[in-house]
């Protein structure tokens, strides 16, 4: 089919990667404008943008889709179908019914759960122990679509949240050229969601860094995976306020009120939380590179 894909983040440049070594023809590229970035705001492509150039695709990056510029360059590549991964705008009902065969989507969850922004991280937050990867048909209602074919995986207890999206990413490039092929042979199945058992996800913040030792030791582990890569679980330790960047389950038993630091040694800072305790491994002090507690201890001995 010829295909158009739509898409920004490298969540997307999986699939547009795995896309092009398909059977599929993809003549057109749309990702989100070049952003400045860095001090000297120098202008960044896009990781799908990246992608596209090297493979010698036509990269069209309008400021607004809903204005009919889209619409247009549409017309003009006569797609069978709309591939979109992460694009980062939603788009018209005159371009979703454009291509013969609409426009399909990849979305790291397993919907309707986790629908919006974040559903990577946020099944990491919320200790969720299964997630996937889904394809869809897009609809006007944002992720709202007949579902097409998921995929699930189990979460591992340590897994940060960026691992789980370089996994979900590899999967949902898999499932996005299964959607393509099954579509064209004309065997896709369409299943309308539970419009009911729909969640909403919001966008990751730092306001949610500071770790609550009020809560359990689990709920911590899963609190700094879900924060990492960014924007990284903090704390004070010593009265420095650290980025926090792995904990663990220390098993150990303690009455101490929780944030009190109840060890520290080899195996890092063992700080008391809501029915145990966690030890801190990795940290990062302020200007400094990330490295083990046990190494930060040795030039920074705590008094418990």
């Amino acid at each position: 089919m010829r295909v158009v894909f739509m898409g920004t983040p490298d969540f997307a440049s999986a699939s547009l990667t795995r896309l092009l070594k398909s059977n599929h023809q993809v003549i057109g590229v749309f990702t989100q404008p070049d952003k400045p970035v860095g001090r000297g705001m120098k202008l960044q492509y896009s990781p799908v943008k990246q992608v596209a150039l090297e493979a010698g695709i036509p990269v069209y990056q309008p400021e607004k889709v809903k204005n009919g510029e889209a619409l247009e360059v549409l017309k003009e590549l006569q797609p069978d179908i709309l591939a979109v991964v992460a694009y980062g705008k939603l788009l018209p009902e005159d371009v979703l019914e454009l291509p013969k065969f609409g426009a399909v989507n990849v979305h790291g969850s397993l919907l309707p759960k986790y629908r919006g922004a974040a559903p990577i991280q946020w099944a990491v937050l919320n200790g969720d122990k299964v997630t996937g990867v889904s394809t869809m048909h897009l609809a006007k209602e944002m992720d709202a679509g007949d579902v097409i074919f998921s995929e699930e995986t189990e979460i591992g207890e340590q897994e940060t949240a960026g691992e789980l999206f370089d996994r979900l990413a590899d999967m949902g490039a898999e499932l996005l050229v299964k959607t393509l092929d099954a579509i064209e042979a004309g065997t896709a199945p369409r299943t309308p969601q539970d419009h009911t058992k729909a969640t909403f996800t919001t966008m990751i913040n730092k306001t949610m860094c500071p770790i609550d030792w009020n809560r359990t030791p689990r709920e911590i582990v899963k609190h700094v995976c879900g924060l990492s890569p960014w924007p990284v679980a903090t704390a004070e330790v010593d009265g420095t306020l650290m980025k926090i960047h792995q904990v663990e389950i220390s098993g150990q038993k303690t009455i101490a009120v929780p944030g009190t630091v109840i060890a520290a040694g080899k195996r890092g800072i063992t700080v008391a939380c809501k029915d145990g305790a966690v030890t801190i491994t990795e940290l990062q002090a302020p200007g400094k590179k990330r490295m083990a507690a046990a190494d930060w201890l040795l030039g920074h001995p705590m008094k418990i």
